[in-house]
């Protein structure tokens, strides 16, 4: 049992196909299949059970990932205790929330340990970003989520036991147009959106499912892209837009747009890691500065 078979092994349960496992790890699939064969010899048991639509754990494989992610954590460990190197820490953001709460967040971590490099990506898929804490090649990720377990707002989690600490809530606002029919109306209900044009991002988005949550079916949804061609919807007068606040306060201050009187839940802010990294060195260190 090899190190390079344990990566490509865990390559496989997070990408579910030997073709897309190949694909990330750059390798041809022969390959791939070749070291899952091996991986499994040398155990003398089967990890994965063969389908036509992808690879699924059995019992054995959902026993050896466990392994497989400590025996690669411990070697990592060990690499950077012998080098006498702090490998950067590697954290991921949405790309909704990275330009406005990662620099406070690195500001907060620089004062607190300046030796500590962190490595910054944004991603506008937050399954990307857990598939990347998943398979360790991100070693925390910023997502948003509602109130209570990971998930909650519901997207799906990956195979691996996850923890999160919420940060700060981020609250939702709904506007629309200021000559909207229901700009400046008191007391707005879930009933009083029948029929209106809710404008959305795509349906994995945090807001998508806020909207989801908020008005369920009551509402028509259009699809607009990004945030900022949601907000432009809204503002010529096309529809109604669920947007996190600092997305739309100028407008609201300018008055182009009106905070519309439902009540809306907050999201929150959640910096998410794997529960058996976080000896990683530097992790607890951005915990802190992330949560100060």
């Amino acid at each position: 049992m090899e190190l390079r078979h344990l990566r490509t092994f865990e390559a496989v349960v997070n990408h579910r196909t030997v073709t897309d496992a190949a694909a990330a790890l750059g390798m041809a699939p022969s390959s791939v299949s070749e070291q899952i064969r091996t991986l499994e010899r040398s155990l003398g048991v089967a990890l994965f059970d063969r389908a036509p639509r992808g690879m699924a754990l059995t019992p054995a494989g959902d026993r050896m990932l466990v392994w497989s992610r400590r025996l690669l954590d411990q070697a990592e460990l060990a690499r950077a205790e012998v080098v006498a190197a702090r490998a950067p820490l590697r954290i991921g953001a949405l790309e909704t929330i990275a330009a406005t709460h990662v620099p406070g967040m690195l500001a907060r971590l620089a004062d607190r340990c300046p030796e500590l490099r962190v490595d910054i990506s944004s991603d506008a898929s937050r399954d990307e970003l857990l598939t990347g804490v998943a398979s360790g090649v991100l070693d925390a990720a910023l997502l948003l989520d509602t109130e209570g377990p990971l998930g909650e707002l519901g997207f799906r989690l990956p195979p691996v036991e996850l923890d999160f600490v919420d940060l700060e809530p981020v609250p939702l606002v709904l506007v629309a147009g200021a000559a909207h029919p229901l700009a400046g109306v008191a007391g707005l209900a879930r009933s009083d959106l029948v029929g209106e044009r809710l404008y959305v991002t795509t349906p994995a988005c945090s807001f998508w499912m806020a909207g989801e949550r908020l008005l369920g079916a009551d509402v028509d949804r259009v699809r607009a892209g990004g945030v900022a061609l949601t907000r432009a919807c809204a503002q010529q007068g096309l529809g109604i837009a669920l947007l996190p606040e600092f997305a739309v306060r100028a407008e609201l201050e300018s008055g182009s747009l009106v905070r519309l009187d439902l009540p809306v839940h907050a999201l929150s802010m959640r910096l998410v890691w794997r529960a058996d990294r976080e000896a990683v060195p530097g992790l607890r260190d951005v915990l802190y500065a992330a949560s100060a």
